[in-house]
């Protein structure tokens, strides 16, 4: 199976979401493989509760959208380190190779279409 151009979609895409994780989020200084979102600026007057809430609710939304945008990040990321170790394309649990349409439609895909539906 030719690689390459899963490959070029996967790279385009793992760019694709460090920019939207850097837009909303940084790396943990503690764990770089980790990423949190950025806290909000609470040097907001005391008279103000409104505004408050506010930035507690757009850090919890920030929160929940860079959850997401990490889970997919590292998905893909996993798929770029199968391609270098040559494990890219087998399912995870059967061990057949994966669908080329089904690469194609999500090329970090770690299953077949067979246990996607049935992952026993």
């Amino acid at each position: 199976m030719d690689t390459s151009h899963l490959k070029n979609k996967l790279e385009a895409e793992l760019q694709k979401l460090e920019g939207e994780l850097t837009s909303i989020g940084e790396r943990n200084p503690s764990n770089p493989a980790d990423w949190e979102a950025i806290a909000p600026d609470m040097n907001i007057p005391a008279a103000d509760p409104n505004e408050v809430a506010d930035s507690i609710e757009e850090y919890e939304t920030r929160s929940g959208e860079l959850k997401e945008l990490e889970i997919r990040y590292n998905e893909v990321k996993g798929a770029l380190e199968r391609l270098e170790k040559g494990t890219y394309g087998i399912c995870r649990i059967g061990g057949e190779p994966i669908e080329p349409e089904r690469l194609e439609a999500n090329p970090a895909a770690t299953t077949c279409m067979k246990h996607l539906e049935n992952p026993k």
